[in-house]
């Protein structure tokens, strides 16, 4: 008689030989899907045994099995998960999750007494048939597992009923397989109603592990990791929302000869625009004047650039706080949107000239350039004027004062990439007009953008008697105007 290892290497063997991976190119799309269904199924058979087989492996390497000597010590190995690992070659994940889900669902052996059912007995039945994949099966067991201990047992049991037929396609309200995910959320709700006090655990928890780190700088970025609260994460995921949906309108809100135009393509990607939302967040922060100071002043990033080097256009930059050094196009920005101060040193290190801080324009005139491009200049970007920085169209080192007339509202990322970008943005007559890259408008027509709803309500004003005045008579004239105040 064949051991049960012979007769597994047998099926391996016959189930080789009959797929190939050149089989499924010439199955039409309906054989294709049928075919994976099936295959599915067949491995469901067999993941269904592999957690037998952990569950096993997990029960002879527990301290309570009553051996002499524990089966993962046997064989050298710390833990059951690890003598599966490098038995089958799973990854730790993978070996954890089996060994999980093996002790959940197999029947317990005591020393004394009767035998003990399974944790999750419908589970284990599914699983033994083939029916219930792994996947479901874990979802299942970590959502109800701490309700288990608290709730009652025929609720449980409903539940757990619930949830298997869902997953198998055989309850009324699922005709057909539920994936994982949509277990998931089931399982959720029903550990709800299961411990009616189980959120408040998992809240003094989450209020132990919640934290934010910043990591080791590599390839020029500095990765961030941590752990946001849920109530936390939903007002940042609301501040994404708010700025990342699409808009449409009219863009440059400008004179009563300009066509409107469609609002430029995004080019970045989800994450590199929920990036420049947080560093807009972060500046606008910083700015409130609501937060602690630091030396007498509100929180500023101190940046060391040589003299010489921006100058020439070359070299990096040094923030207090960060290894990684700072590209020279960062400084630029920086130097654009907080100013300078000029340190001088002799060849000693001695300090022996302090200049004070320069290019810096006021609240009184952020709050003038605010009413007057409204937010961001850039057409299409919905960036608030809250969030935006001011950038000098005319350099200072090119002779540009910091006055009304030379600052305008960009936000972080259109004012970090307006010497790529292709944006043009130039003063006249104290207003400021934007002209499109080429690839959105060739004729390179440059135009007076704005968000501000004062300046929008004057335009519509200005188009109205416009109208009116070409649609009146020869010979008759507007009234005078009333003015009030």
């Amino acid at each position: 008689m064949a051991s049960l290892h012979e007769t597994f290497e047998q099926l391996r063997s016959q189930v080789a030989g009959v797929l190939s991976f050149d089989d499924a190119t010439p199955l039409g799309d309906d054989d294709l899907l049928l075919a994976m269904g099936a295959l599915e199924g067949l491995g469901r058979v067999v993941d269904g045994y592999r957690v037998v087989l952990a569950g096993e492996v997990a029960e002879r390497s527990s301290l309570e099995s009553g051996r002499e000597r524990r089966l993962s010590v046997m064989k050298g190995c710390r833990s059951a998960s690890e003598l599966i690992e490098r038995v089958t070659q799973a990854s730790g994940a993978e070996a954890r999750r089996r060994v999980s889900l093996g002790e959940a669902t197999r029947a317990r052996a005591p020393l004394t007494g009767e035998p003990l059912c399974a944790e999750f007995p419908r589970v284990a039945e599914a699983l033994a048939a083939g029916e219930l994949g792994v996947d479901a099966a874990g979802v299942i067991v970590h959502a109800l597992s701490r309700a288990r201990h608290v709730a009652d047992p025929a609720k449980f049991d409903t539940a757990e009923r619930g949830l298997v037929a869902q997953a198998v396609g055989a309850d009324e309200a699922a005709p057909v397989r539920c994936s994982s995910d949509e277990v998931a959320v089931q399982a959720r709700a029903w550990a709800l109603f299961l411990d009616q006090d189980g959120p408040e655990p998992d809240d003094e928890r989450a209020m132990r592990r919640r934290g934010l780190r910043l990591g080791q700088a590599r390839d020029g970025l500095i990765p961030v990791q941590g752990a946001l609260m849920p109530e936390v994460a939903a007002k940042l995921t609301r501040l994404f929302d708010a700025h990342l949906s699409p808009r449409s309108g009219d863009v440059f809100g400008a004179g009563d000869d300009l066509a409107e135009h469609a609002v430029p393509a995004e080019t970045r990607t989800s994450g590199q625009q929920r990036h420049d939302v947080l560093a807009a967040i972060i500046d606008t922060a910083a700015r409130s004047g609501e937060h602690p100071s630091i030396g007498g002043a509100a929180p500023t990033v101190l940046v060391s650039v040589r003299e010489s080097d921006l100058v020439a256009g070359r070299g990096v930059g040094h923030a207090d706080g960060v290894e990684v050094p700072v590209a020279l196009r960062a400084v630029q920005h920086m130097i654009c949107t907080g100013g300078t101060q000029r340190v001088v040193f002799d060849d000693r290190g001695r300090i022996i000239e302090l200049g004070s801080p320069e290019r810096c324009f006021t609240p009184h005139q952020r709050r003038a350039i605010t009413l007057r491009d409204g937010g961001c200049l850039i057409p299409g970007c919905t960036v608030p004027a809250a969030w935006c920085e001011i950038h000098h169209v005319i350099p200072d080192v090119d002779g540009g004062p910091t006055h009304p007339d030379n600052g305008v509202l960009v936000c972080w990322f259109h004012h970090r990439t307006i010497d790529t970008s292709g944006w043009g943005i130039r003063m006249r007559h104290g207003v400021p007009e934007v002209r499109p890259p080429k690839w959105l408008d060739p004729s390179g027509t440059w135009r007076r953008p704005t968000t501000s709803p004062t300046r929008i309500a004057d335009r519509i004003d200005r188009r109205e008697r416009s109208r009116r005045r070409s649609s009146r008579p020869a010979g008759r004239s507007d009234p005078p105007e009333r003015r009030t105040g």
